[in-house]
């Protein structure tokens, strides 16, 4: 396994209304991906590949091409054939090696995915992904239990946002929030040399945990980020003004740190497209119509005598080759694993797989498994104690969160300030 994460299993917290103890179902199992790709997805689907091999109650592995469009669709490819080395290198690749797809499916085709299941003899489905996924993977159970198929569905958790409820933190935002990490430190230092305003748009709907993770960038009192904004606190244009004003006074410079779902007293977006995906979803990447929108506000504010800039990180920070958390590669391979050991347990029918933090200095976590419920639907937002008070910046509470989970960053050098004074 790859990485340096401390990790053990232990039994379920959360109780199970039909819990079972009966012996492993036989029959095949099918593993797809859903929602948004990350850098270590592809360690959840070997995690699941590696273990379901070696269950004999699982006779052959299924992936689903492009999730439950694949299902409905009849593109199944045998998983099992896949060389031992291929998937090694399969689970070092970003982004869904299987295909991804949004959809939220009707009822009618629910009933299709669970017919398809019965023409394959597909007992164990695992589901990679979200939010989103999870309420799929919730619908696709209670239809297979409406129609009388013995099955087991297991929701892999993923997500660069970090916003599933119940888990700590999901595989997929340590490796992205490191890349954001990495990216505002080379911008500070950009900001550095050419002295201006600098805004970059992160991702984060509802969630901030991503913008927040740029200000693991920051080393030196006057490194940057210096001003961070999250959805979680209502966003005014006045104040954010003011803020940049105070920085730019005092330092010269200045460089800022935006969520994409800034949001006014209202609860209004800042900014937003119009465009909504199957689970109900506003699109927000994908535009600089943010960055524009703020860097406009700045010009006007301080003239075309500094220099202004605004860029919008977007897609970069999911699938980024090269920038991985150690600690998230190998916790989103223990994910998927943990997926199957509890599906062939006996204990649930269903779950989606959380990762809980151990108390103590060194960190190390234990995997749970929690009602698909408890994760479908609805979302978590950084607590609001980790925001600091005026809301543009984080408390050092969240940098201890995030830290382990990130790893350690590059190391930059500056020149000591020494004139030279005569010959």
């Amino acid at each position: 396994m790859p990485g340096s994460a401390t990790a053990r299993t232990k039994k379920t917290t959360h109780k199970n209304p039909r819990r079972r103890t009966a012996s492993p179902l036989v029959g095949n199992a099918l593993v797809g991906q859903a929602g948004g790709p990350t850098v270590v997805i592809n360690q959840s689907l070997v995690g699941v590949i590696s273990a379901a091999q070696r269950e004999k109650a699982i006779p052959r592995v299924y992936g689903a091409r492009h999730g439950i469009m694949g299902i409905l669709t009849d593109q199944l490819i045998d998983l099992g054939r896949q060389p031992a080395r291929v998937l090694e290198r399969v689970a070092q690749t970003p982004a869904s090696a299987l295909g991804s797809v949004r959809k939220q499916p009707k009822p009618e085709e629910c009933e299709r995915i669970v017919e398809a299941f019965r023409r394959h003899d597909i007992r164990y489905f695992f589901y990679i992904g979200g939010n989103d996924t999870a309420e799929t993977a919730l619908a696709i159970q209670a239809a297979a239990r409406a129609a009388a198929y013995e099955m087991r569905v297991f929701h892999v958790p993923k997500t660069i946002d970090n916003d599933l409820r119940v888990t700590d933190h999901c595989p997929g935002y340590g490796s992205a929030a490191r890349f954001v990490a990495c990216a505002l430190a080379g911008d500070d230092l950009d900001n550095r040399s050419l002295p201006g305003i600098k805004i970059d748009v992160i991702m984060g709907r509802h969630a901030g945990f991503l913008a927040a993770a740029s200000a693991l960038a920051r080393r030196e009192p006057d490194d940057g980020p210096h001003l961070i904004y999250l959805p979680e606190v209502d966003f005014s244009a006045d104040r954010f003004l003011e803020d940049v004003d105070a920085v730019y006074g005092r330092l010269g410079r200045c460089v800022v740190a935006v969520s994409e779902g800034i949001h006014d007293a209202q609860g209004r977006l800042i900014i937003e497209s119009g465009e909504k995906d199957s689970h109900g979803n506003v699109q927000l990447s994908g535009t600089g119509a943010l960055g524009d929108l703020l860097a406009l506000r700045v010009k006007e504010r301080f003239g075309k005598s500094i220099r202004v800039r605004a860029d919008t990180l977007g897609y970069l920070q999911r699938s980024f080759l090269g920038v991985v958390s150690a600690v998230d590669a190998a916790e989103a391979r223990a994910v998927g694993r943990e997926a199957v050991r509890a599906a062939l347990s006996g204990k649930h029918d269903s779950g989606s797989i959380a990762i809980r933090r151990r108390p103590g200095k060194k960190y190390a976590v234990d995997y749970l498994v929690t009602p698909l419920d408890t994760v479908a639907r609805v979302t978590r937002s950084i607590e609001r104690a980790w925001i600091n008070a005026r809301g543009n910046d984080v408390e050092p509470q969240f940098l201890d969160y995030a830290r382990p989970l990130v790893g350690k960053l590059p190391i930059v050098g500056h020149l000591e300030n020494r004139k030279i004074v005569g010959r």
